[in-house]
């Protein structure tokens, strides 16, 4: 697609795109074909005169602008035909009763020059393929066989006049590189007006861009990033603030179903995992029922040494009774000695409850090690 010739559209100069487009090269300028076009108005001026340079109708045509030419770059089918009989080409109305008897299939010929209006462009054959060579669009356009009598009917339906240029074409490089090779268009070519709006929004767009990032000295997206940061740190806070909420909820539960094993258990350290096991609930009944028997037994020796107590008291009151003379008398060592019996009781049950927990501790201790 490279070595094919498409000049693209500047100003109104669409004759000379189509001309040079035709011909795949450089071949005409806007002055040579105002200089054609100049000679065209002489020759319609002198047929004019023949009727007389006084008559009403030679006055009129002198007033009126050129037909084959305006300041915009326009010229007209007339200018176009004198340039192309230069290479010995004409121009054949492709929709003419004298062409459509020939009966020719259009993708037999070599090349159109279609118009509307004040728009022309060629399409040609290249090699073994049609090309759509428009000024207007950004490249070539390829054409299939198939397509291009349907492309040309549009045409016509659209309101173009179609020509068709009957000759030899000059040789040219991409006509002889397209012979040996055929070409494949993935993407066709836009029109130069959406090309130019779609760069023109890509600018809009890149500028107002750059206006913000200017304003904002990139710190806008940086607070943005910042914020959905907090923001996720804060939900994952909440979701670890409910499982532990949930896991206390578990714990308070566990521990208000254990009831009174709690209470037993209470002088005992409680083990790293807070579901207690069915050994762990085994020793502590086991400890709970030992406290009880040793309350029982300190409870019984008490009792027995009161009752020893009382009966020794009532041998001293006999023996006083038989001495009436003598006073009763209660010596400090006596006294000391059954406040040391009342001390020595509390101070064995307090012993016995250590020496009963500290056995439990330890069974705990080492069931955890395991």
């Amino acid at each position: 697609m490279e070595s094919i010739f498409h000049e693209k559209q500047e100003g109104s100069l669409c004759a000379q795109h189509c001309l040079n487009n035709l011909l795949q090269g450089e071949y005409f300028s806007p002055v040579e074909l105002s200089s054609i076009a100049h000679q065209l108005d002489e020759e319609e001026r002198m047929r004019m005169a023949e009727g007389g340079v006084t008559s009403e109708d030679y006055r009129t045509f002198l007033q009126q602008p050129s037909g084959n030419m305006d300041d915009s770059g326009f010229f007209s089918i007339q200018v176009i035909s004198n340039a192309l009989k230069v290479w010995g080409l004409e121009l054949i109305l492709f929709n003419s009763p004298e062409y459509q008897r020939l009966r020719i299939d259009p993708i037999n010929e070599r090349s159109f020059i279609c118009n509307y209006k004040e728009h022309w462009f060629t399409v040609r054959k290249l090699g073994k393929q049609w090309f759509n060579l428009n000024s207007l669009l950004t490249g070539p356009e390829l054409i299939s066989d198939t397509y291009l009598a349907l492309f040309l009917a549009q045409l016509q339906q659209e309101g173009y006049s179609i020509f068709v240029v009957k000759g030899d074409l000059p040789d040219c490089e991409a006509d002889q590189l397209l012979q040996m090779i055929r070409v494949q268009q993935m993407h066709r070519p836009k029109l130069i007006g959406e090309e130019l709006a779609q760069l023109k929004e890509q600018r809009v767009h890149k500028t107002d861009l750059e206006r913000v990032l200017e304003a904002n000295d990139g710190s806008g997206m940086l607070d943005e990033d910042e914020e959905d940061l907090q923001r996720a740190l804060a939900l994952s806070r909440q979701e670890i603030d409910m499982e532990d909420e949930e896991a206390d909820l578990r714990r308070a539960i566990q521990l208000s179903m254990q009831g009174s094993s709690r209470n037993i258990s209470q002088d005992i350290p409680q083990t790293s995992g807070t579901n207690l096991t069915s050994e762990e609930l085994r020793k502590r009944r086991e400890a709970y029922f030992e406290k009880v028997r040793l309350q029982k037994y300190i409870q019984q020796q008490k009792q027995q040494q009161q009752k020893q107590q009382q009966q020794q008291q009532q041998g001293d009151l006999s023996e006083q009774s038989s001495h009436p003379c003598e006073r009763p008398t209660t010596s400090s060592g006596a006294l000391g000695s059954d406040l040391g019996d009342a001390m020595g009781e509390e101070d064995m049950l307090q012993a016995a409850v250590t020496m009963s927990l500290e056995t439990v501790r330890n069974d705990l201790k080492t069931e955890g090690k395991k």
